[in-house]
């Protein structure tokens, strides 16, 4: 059965490319234009996956989180051509499963719904066979086939883009990446995030890292430049 997806988006080029991409990839698609109407949608059809645009007319994607997460626990993704690091952090601590800054890359939208997806089916207690492919650095270890992370054996709960970006440091450990690369490993090709964005994302890492473990300090900022996972301490 295809995974049904509710789209809410004031912006009708938005919703016009998405909703196509989407269908091309045989999911089911519900449009909404603004947060009230997308509420009244949703509440009559829960999706599996909600898009929603955080700038809106009647609703914005805050308050319409803020609704939908009193009864509703599917994955949601904010869309939003602000890079403004408070509406970010509102946004996932409202229960965001991720965010996508304007303009973004479909290919990238797609993979982050997967990912998404996949994740709530394993929490539902569905049996994923793909073969097992787990990246592993002293106490990290990172479960590609559940986009999952751990520490010392605790989970360390990340959004798509944090889990991007780490697999992009941990993979070449030692190795310093710049913002420009981590960019294109979280964001894709061709598609403009200001520098702050990658900084936000890291010092968001940082922090729930360091909340599982106080002596966490394995990502390195290299001044300047970018960033580096640590080959040992």
């Amino acid at each position: 059965m295809a995974y049904s997806i509710t789209l809410v988006d004031d912006d009708q080029n938005i919703t016009t490319s998405v909703s196509m991409a989407l269908k091309a990839e045989g999911f089911n698609v519900n449009v909404y234009n603004d947060g009230r109407s997308g509420l009244e949608g949703i509440q009559k059809s829960i999706p599996d996956l909600a898009i929603l645009d955080v700038k809106m007319p009647h609703m914005d994607g805050i308050e319409l989180i803020q609704e939908l997460r009193k009864n509703y626990r599917f994955p949601i993704i904010f869309l939003t051509s602000k890079s403004d690091e408070i509406d970010e952090i509102v946004g996932l601590r409202m229960g965001a499963d991720d965010y996508i800054t304007k303009p973004f890359s479909q290919r990238l939208l797609m993979e982050r719904i997967r990912v998404l997806l996949r994740r709530k089916m394993l929490s539902e207690g569905a049996e994923i066979t793909d073969e097992v492919n787990i990246i592993t650095r002293g106490s990290l270890k990172l479960d590609e086939s559940k986009h999952t992370c751990t520490w010392n054996g605790e989970p360390i709960t990340l959004t798509v883009s944090e889990y991007l970006l780490l697999k992009a440091l941990v993979e070449h450990t030692g190795h310093i990446k710049t913002r420009n690369q981590l960019i294109d490993s979280a964001y894709g090709n061709g598609v403009y995030v200001d520098d702050r964005t990658i900084d936000s994302h890291i010092k968001r890492m940082r922090r729930k890292f360091k909340d599982c473990d106080k002596n966490f300090s394995y990502i390195e900022t290299i001044y300047g430049i970018g960033y580096k996972y640590k080959d040992d301490i």
